[in-house]
């Protein structure tokens, strides 16, 4: 029977790949370094630490926290024109809520995902834990975030859904012995799989379904 349900953030309830992605090459920019979009695909759900600086480092630049710190200023100032909030979010947040512990994992720090929440229009006090990138030393693809997630929220991680979007946040899931349900919205299904997804949908409105069967 489960029990609790945890939310990564990023590709789950918004699109916010795009605009954290310009954020970052507008920041970079300051630094002098050029970077392109594509540079920053490969570290997608690993914690903006290494999204920025693996970027910088392509372009023998050393990471300094300054860059992410700028980056977030313009993701912050550009957030309601830049956030796309899935249509499902709100809807699934109010629904859950009824029915489960919720938590939010995600490999962000905590300042952006309280502006994703803003943008969802989501009380934060619906969810027993909010684990954030800076609450864990290991990122995704360890599984500490979620571990840590359901400590905090006072749920089994075996009685746990967890919703992801990438490779490295479905093996996280996996790790910690929770279920997983992906959705397409960064990886193709194939890959999801790959990492270990127990299901993968391309609409996360039919998660509820699934659920309602395990």
């Amino acid at each position: 029977m489960i029990e609790g349900i945890i939310f990564d953030m990023d590709g789950v309830l918004v699109d916010s790949e795009p605009a954290i992605t310009r954020a970052s090459m507008a920041s970079l920019s300051e630094w002098g370094i050029k970077a392109e979009y594509d540079d920053f695909k490969q570290y997608t759900g690993m914690g903006d630490d290494l999204f920025i600086g693996g970027v910088a480092r392509k372009y023998g630049r050393e990471y300094d926290v300054r860059m992410k710190a700028r980056a977030y200023e313009i993701y912050l100032e550009k957030a309601d024109e830049w956030v796309k909030v899935y249509p499902w979010s709100k809807p699934l947040i109010d629904l859950f809520s009824e029915k489960y512990k919720l938590a939010v994992a995600s490999a962000s720090d905590k300042v952006k995902v309280e502006c994703n929440l803003r943008c969802i229009g989501a009380d934060p006090s619906v969810f027993a834990a909010l684990i954030t990138g800076s609450d864990v030393k290991n990122k995704k693809p360890a599984p500490d975030i979620f571990l840590l997630a359901a400590e905090k929220a006072g749920i089994d991680c075996s009685s746990t859904v967890v919703f992801e979007d990438a490779v490295s946040g479905v093996m996280a899931a996996k790790a910690a012995g929770c279920v997983c349900i992906a959705v397409t919205t960064s990886f193709p299904a194939d890959k999801l799989y790959q990492a270990g997804a127990d299901f993968v949908i391309d609409d996360l409105s039919l998660a509820p379904e699934i659920i309602e069967k395990l």
